[in-house]
């Protein structure tokens, strides 16, 4: 539903906007949760839920991940509330996160999106395989 026009932000809470301006903040939200990294991060989280994980133990959960990028991830969805971020005063400081209520509500829509894909998979292969294999057009 938009409530405001195009290039226009409501500026109230809670109020939708347009998706499809890129000032919208709901667009904004999608693009900063809807990366891969941020999907996997997420799952690996929920997966030991209610408990938290080491940053390096994250590292090792989540293959092809950069330390800068991982960094980058946690620290977006530390500032959205998604993520709890616990420093022990140690040398060098240990570093754990765990998902917040407002994290955990999102594995759910993260995973049927997780399963839809898996489902749809052999149709997108075939389809990628059919737009390769015919002429340019």
């Amino acid at each position: 539903m938009t409530t405001s026009r195009p290039g226009e932000p409501s500026g109230r809470p809670g109020e939708r906007g347009d998706l499809l301006d890129p000032r919208c903040p709901t667009r904004q939200l999608l693009d900063r949760i809807g990366t891969k990294w941020t999907s996997m991060a997420v799952k690996v989280l929920a997966e030991e839920a209610p408990g938290e994980l080491r940053f390096a133990e994250l590292r090792r959960r989540i293959p092809g991940i950069s330390q800068k990028m991982l960094s980058v991830t946690l620290r977006s969805l530390v500032r959205d509330g998604l993520v709890a971020r616990r420093v022990e005063p140690t040398v060098p400081p240990a570093v754990h996160y765990q998902l917040t209520g407002l994290g955990l509500s999102l594995e759910g829509p993260l995973s049927a999106l997780r399963v839809w894909a898996e489902t749809h998979m052999p149709e997108i292969d075939r389809s990628n395989q059919l737009a390769d294999e015919s002429p340019p057009n």
